[in-house]
């Protein structure tokens, strides 16, 4: 059956209506009941309270939607056929309503009676039970009732078959994830659901909601029983329609024209393929975020605003290997308006302030490349330097024609500028770039950073006073915390804004207030003495000699920092810091938290 976005909308939530559903209003795409996520990633986020029993929905306990979700966590695959960092889930839910019989039952008639599927394509995979958890036998008699026979039916496991929760902790359960056989021959004895052969492809999936995680990592009933379903619109009719891609769909095709007119190309080839699509994915996911009904999320180096610019950088750089012209998210953020504007009027609403934002993100970026431009021509002017200076000393000498990893990562790191330009611009004047020293500078990089997407080195997110002072009081607070609580209490993470430090240690048990009082007054203690902070560059063999705190030193380098404060602390690290304690202010922990399974949390704060 071939079938557009809005008839797919259309279809989906009129048949749900029609089994008692309520149709209610997708959500913000900021998550405003989960803390843990950057985005709303499913529909579940603005119904957690409801899904809790902590409060009765105001539309009654059979509901449906099509909700905006962001995903970042595949960012890096986009490009490919099928990725989005942006996509629409459809979904029907039960609020300790129905549970497992009507959900499947439902599922089986729209995709066999609605969408038009055989009963003969239909494949499906259930939780078969683990670690404690019981398999879920209910579901796969409900299949077998509908004509599914047994080998049709995969039990699989919790990696496969188990929803949840979207953050650290909250509703999750078992689900039963629907496939449809493309008719494609196996590529193997092990080919089933879930392969990526191309064989099957999943259409839709039911979770049951009967458990919740709590904060020590254990799932406990939750006491109530409620439905998730969820339907991805993108890649529904992409099936439907026999595309290859999400980037053939309806929804995607006025998007892909304006990048080609804009590019002045009739078609792409070899790698503008990627970029194109690439382009096409982080034009409509920042114009969402850009023009969501919440606001507040604008381009920045921390959390979600950091996602945003993110996404703005990788389509301007993009943008630029396909030819096109600066000003061109204007354009493209118009399209995209256009298209989805009578589905999410807030687009409408917000275009003035989406089309600020990216363009002053895109003039931004454009300049750190030029800036980055800059850099690399002096990159190359030195080594052609040290060329001339060997030849004539030496007939014989072999000119090097290679930029280092360790250059072409500070071109990055420092100027922003990427890889794949720093190799462009090489080849065109016949120089190599050592991409294998500079995936290995990358990745000592990300281990520094010990954080999700936004944060920088040593937990920062920008290296402004008010963060360095922060910084620095997390040293202080590790050493406060391992003289209080004992040796054991070791740095899981840190995560520092301008306005707190987040510090997660190991530690099996919930300190007391006394506890916390004891760790605040030493901290304080070492503020008054105003200790200059000493900095000593020494080998990580030197350093654990000398006492220093290195649990990360592995990563650090044959060379590390030592930052020394008196004889209260000594540390290994690789941030910023002050150059006396007493510049920090009054130390005040605000929160002390379970983080996860013998992790605690704590969040604090300096007061002037």
């Amino acid at each position: 059956m071939k079938i557009t976005a809005d008839e797919l909308r259309t279809k989906y939530l009129t048949f749900f209506q029609s089994k008692g559903h309520t149709l209610i209003s997708g959500a913000s795409l900021i998550p405003e009941n989960d803390p843990t996520v950057l985005f709303t990633t499913a529909g579940m986020h603005p119904l957690v309270p409801y899904l809790m029993g902590k409060q009765e929905h105001p539309a009654g306990t059979r509901l449906t939607d099509v909700q905006k979700c962001v995903r970042t966590g595949d960012i890096d695959e986009v490009g490919d056929s099928a990725h989005l960092t942006f996509f629409e889930m459809l979904g029907n839910w039960s609020l300790n309503d129905y549970f497992k019989k009507e959900a499947i039952n439902w599922s089986y008639e729209f995709l066999t009676q609605q969408l038009g599927f055989s009963p003969d394509q239909l494949s499906v995979t259930v939780f078969k039970g683990e670690d404690g958890i019981p398999a879920d036998e209910e579901a796969v008699e409900i299949w077998k009732g509908l004509g599914i026979p047994d080998e049709r039916i995969y039990r699989l496991p919790r990696e496969d078959n188990w929803w949840g929760p979207a953050g650290e902790t909250g509703p999750c359960g078992p689900d039963t994830e629907m496939f449809i056989d493309t008719g494609k021959e196996k590529c193997g004895p092990d080919c089933r659901p879930g392969c990526h052969c191309g064989k099957y492809i999943e259409i839709w999936n039911d979770v049951f909601m009967q458990y919740n995680k709590n904060e020590e990592g254990k799932f406990v009933p939750l006491g109530r029983h409620n439905v998730d379903t969820g339907m991805g619109v993108e890649r529904t009719i992409c099936m439907m329609n026999g595309l290859d891609t999400v980037y053939d769909t309806d929804v995607f095709q006025p998007i892909m024209a304006k990048i080609k007119e804009l590019s002045g190309k009739t078609e792409f080839v070899g790698d503008e393929v990627r970029s194109s699509r690439v382009v096409a994915d982080h034009m409509r996911t920042s114009t969402f975020i850009l023009g969501d009904q919440k606001g507040g999320v604008t381009p920045g180096n921390i959390g979600a605003n950091y996602v945003l610019r993110r996404l703005i950088r990788s389509a301007v750089r993009h943008a630029r290997k396909l030819g096109i012209a600066p000003g061109f998210t204007e354009k493209m953020a118009c399209v995209i308006i256009d298209e989805y504007k009578h589905v999410y009027p807030e687009l409408e609403q917000n275009r003035e302030r989406v089309i600020s934002e990216l363009l002053q993100e895109e003039s931004r970026f454009s300049k750190t490349l030029d800036e980055g431009k800059r850099e690399f021509d002096k990159c190359i002017s030195g080594i052609q330097r040290k060329n001339d200076f060997m030849a004539s000393k030496d007939p014989a000498y072999v000119k090097d024609t290679t930029i280092s990893g360790k250059q072409a990562f500070k071109l990055y790191d420092t100027y922003g500028y990427p890889l794949e330009m720093t190799v462009e611009l090489a080849a065109e004047i016949g120089f190599t770039v050592d991409v294998d020293g500079y995936n290995e500078a990358f990745k000592k990089h990300q281990e520094l950073s010990r954080a999700n997407v936004g944060s920088a080195k040593s937990g920062l997110a920008e290296h402004s006073e008010e963060t360095t002072a922060l910084h620095t009081a997390t040293h202080l607070l590790h050493a406060a915390l391992k003289q209080v609580l004992g040796e054991h209490c070791n740095q899981k993470g840190s995560n520092i804004t301008a306005e707190r430090l987040r510090f997660d240690f190991t530690h099996g048990e919930k300190m007391t207030p006394e506890q916390i009082k004891a760790v605040e007054d030493l901290v304080n203690e070492q503020i008054k003495k105003d200790i200059k902070i000493t900095r000593e560059m020494m080998t990580i063999e030197e350093a654990k000699e000398a006492g220093a705190t290195a649990l990360f030193a592995a990563k650090y380098g044959e060379q590390v920092s030592v930052y020394t404060m008196g004889d209260f602390s000594k540390e290994v690290c690789t941030g910023p810091h002050l150059e006396h304690t007493g510049d920090m202010g009054v130390f005040k922990i605000k929160k002390e938290e379970s983080s996860s399974a013998g992790v605690r949390r704590i969040k604090a704060v300096l007061q002037k």
